[in-house]
């Protein structure tokens, strides 16, 4: 790495087959773990109930979980919300269960093997055919988002560069959706809605990677194609490392500071920004190094140099 007056000259796309096998291999893994594992969809996909309970002191997850096993709830998921005293209790939807007294049933069980005072915060019930909706359309969401941005990025610059910036994004969201499948986290909206953040994010990174590399092209006279990609990337770096930081600082503190409601989204964005950054630097312009890009591709044809083929 050297300095010149402020400015990092770092070599980045001599390390591009190194970097791209590296993404490949997450992208492989992402893949088999979503084959193999799934994700672990939260109540707004699958359906089901979702019941908030307090308590006055420290719960006991294990206890609460084998009280309801013992009751015939099997398909029950108990976790901690926020604090220590606050659970969330998730119980898959069936034809046995009493939509209107679900709450009291659960409250009236925990109580008979606990000493302690509970409280009921609240109570919610999404029906499985309203998650599976929300999940097709969450999907269609963001490939419709997907295909606009390729539309987008076609007009706004020229094909290859298009393909780059689409080949970024989707890497983007292959290993962000693949972390959540490998750890099983909870999938829910807050995440869905965090993984089109993040194609936000990275189009808006990728695209100021790609306007440099354009208008360098046009205005440095000698140098291979790399050595111009090499120069428009250390040209914004300073830039973009500075919007990963600030942003990573405000999620962070999301995550830690949020409470368990938008835990899954901070997640995901922090996995997206550090994913994104990467791919603006590495796979958008190693991919349109890989086309074949040359100074051609982006010089503008003038008017003058329109031939008239009138006689």
């Amino acid at each position: 790495m050297k300095f010149l007056h402020g400015q990092t000259h770092i070599d980045f796309m001599s390390k591009r087959k190194l970097a791209l096998s590296m993404s490949l291999l997450l992208i492989v893994l992402s893949i088999a773990s979503l084959a193999k594992n799934g994700l672990n969809f939260g109540i707004d996909f699958t359906g089901g109930y979702l019941i908030e309970i307090g308590y006055p002191g420290d719960a006991d997850l294990d206890s609460i979980r084998k009280t309801l096993t013992s009751n015939n709830f099997k398909d029950v998921q108990v976790q901690n919300f926020g604090t220590s005293r606050d659970v969330l209790i998730r119980i898959a939807p069936s034809s046995d269960i009493n939509k209107a007294s679900i709450g009291d049933t659960i409250i009236d069980i925990l109580k008979q093997g606990s000493d302690q005072s509970i409280e009921k915060r609240r109570v919610e019930y999404v029906g499985p055919q309203v998650g599976a909706e929300l999940r097709d359309q969450g999907g269609m969401a963001m490939l419709v988002a997907l295909f606009f941005i390729l539309v987008y990025v076609s007009l706004r610059f020229q094909f290859k560069s298009a393909v780059s910036a689409i080949l970024a994004l989707v890497h983007d969201v292959i290993i962000t959706i693949g972390c959540f499948s490998i750890l099983q986290l909870d999938f829910d909206l807050t995440v869905l809605a965090a993984i089109l953040a993040i194609i936000g994010y990275s189009l808006n990174d990728t695209v100021v990677v790609l306007d440099r590399i354009r208008e360098t092209f046009r205005t440095v006279r000698k140098g291979s194609s790399s050595e111009i990609i090499n120069l428009s990337i250390n040209q914004t770096l300073s830039r973009t490392l500075m919007t990963s930081l600030t942003t990573l600082i405000v999620v962070t503190a999301l995550f830690f500071l949020g409470g368990e409601v938008i835990h899954g989204f901070a997640t995901a964005l922090i996995i997206g920004i550090a994913v994104g950054t990467y791919s603006s630097v590495y796979v958008a312009s190693s991919a349109i190094l890989s086309m074949g890009i040359t100074k051609q591709d982006f010089l503008v044809q003038s008017k003058e140099e329109i031939v008239d083929d009138r006689p």
